[in-house]
């Protein structure tokens, strides 16, 4: 709007003192009117909007010469914006036809004008001193047309060299994916695997063994079986990059009363309480709250072995499901084994990924409390 008030506003005001005929603003209002609605539409048709306010212009001219009425000469100034629009937004070939054009209508209506017009109206000179800006009008437009061009190439070298620093990252976290697959293969897998079958060779002279024993041998085995699954799962994932998540089964919360069953084999009393509101929650959600217990069950046998440890899942309300699980304390005979703390980190980034929270910290009878709350519903919905 203020490129057409800016385009046809000088020549309307400036008519009043150039021609008060009404013949004269009729013409010069139907050419505005023409003109106001190709330079509306110039940056998306260029060619035919020169051509809406060219072909106009040149009829209102030659039709005032005939009627012995006078036109602002600013009147121009619409097509020396059509000219702009035609250089910045049009193709070079349709630009320079439309010049042409543009050309050949000049021509055609000064010829018409000395063939209809007193002597005195007839143009010549001047009509050419009023277009002689229009090229560089056009020239303009040229440039920034070109500059336009130019900003959009940076953007393609920008976006380009940024899809290249994302395939190099790619790359590099793919080799070192690979990498920690072997190194857990060669070194993990291979001490699991021994583990196992040191196991399974006890149970072989189960006989020999009291009843405890049996009991404490039949739990390592189970327990070393688990988990060498899972690390091949782990591996597998690892090794199928750019594959998609491994089709494996993953573990729900239908799989806890087994993980809980395992760990009393191992020696550790565990009392576990499921809210059966749970077993329709989101499948990443269950998988995050079996590994919070899986993990918690792993460091209670490491740091408190034979300690109680309670694993209690309900959902509060609507919209949030908390997991608390507290071991007791350790033994009186038990040193404790110092952690590094890299498990309780990697359940809080698992936790913090789903918009939940998780504290971690002694709890007041001397034992460990772990809290994690996870809301049902996002909460940016």
């Amino acid at each position: 709007m203020a490129t057409v008030a800016t385009a046809i506003g000088p020549a309307l005001i400036d008519q009043v003192t150039t021609d008060d005929a009404s013949v004269a603003w009729l013409l010069l209002g139907a050419y505005a009117l023409v003109a106001a609605a190709a330079l509306a539409v110039a940056h998306r048709w260029p060619f035919g909007a020169f051509l809406m306010v060219l072909l106009p212009l040149g009829a209102a001219e030659v039709g005032a010469a005939a009627l012995e009425v006078r036109i602002s000469s600013l009147a121009v100034l619409p097509l020396a914006f059509a000219s702009y629009a035609l250089g910045a937004y049009s193709a070079l070939r349709r630009a320079v036809l439309a010049l042409l054009t543009g050309a050949a209508v000049v021509v055609f209506g000064v010829w018409l004008n000395h063939a209809t017009a007193p002597d005195d109206r007839r143009g010549g000179s001047d009509v050419l001193a009023l277009l002689t800006p229009l090229p560089a009008a056009w020239a303009l437009g040229m440039v920034a047309r070109g500059r336009r061009e130019e900003i959009a190439a940076a953007e393609r070298r920008a976006e380009h060299a940024r899809r290249e620093q994302r395939l190099r990252e790619e790359q590099a976290a793919t080799a070192e994916r690979l990498r920690i697959a072997r190194d857990m293969h060669d070194v993990v897998a291979h001490s699991l695997t021994l583990l196992v079958v040191h196991a399974e060779a006890l149970r072989a002279r189960g006989d020999q063994l009291p009843a405890w024993a049996r009991e404490e041998v039949d739990a390592m085995a189970a327990s070393g079986r688990q988990t060498t699954a899972e690390l091949r799962e782990v591996l597998g994932f690892l090794r199928r990059v750019g594959q998609g998540a491994p089709r494996g089964p993953v573990p729900t919360l239908a799989d806890l009363p087994h993980l809980v069953e395992t760990a009393r084999q191992a020696g550790t009393p565990v009392s576990l309480r499921v809210s059966d509101r749970l077993t329709s929650l989101p499948r990443p959600i269950q998988l995050v709250a079996y590994r919070i217990v899986q993990e918690c069950l792993s460091n209670a046998r490491k740091h408190a072995p034979g300690a109680e440890v309670g694993v209690r899942a309900d959902v509060t309300d609507e919209d949030t499901a908390t997991f608390d699980i507290t071991c007791g304390p350790p033994p009186a005979d038990h040193p404790g084994t110092p952690g590094t703390g890299i498990g309780l980190i990697g359940l809080g980034e698992r936790v913090k990924a789903l918009s939940g929270t998780m504290r971690a910290g002694p709890a007041p009878n001397g034992g460990f409390h772990v809290r994690c709350t996870v809301p049902l519903r996002s909460r940016d919905g």
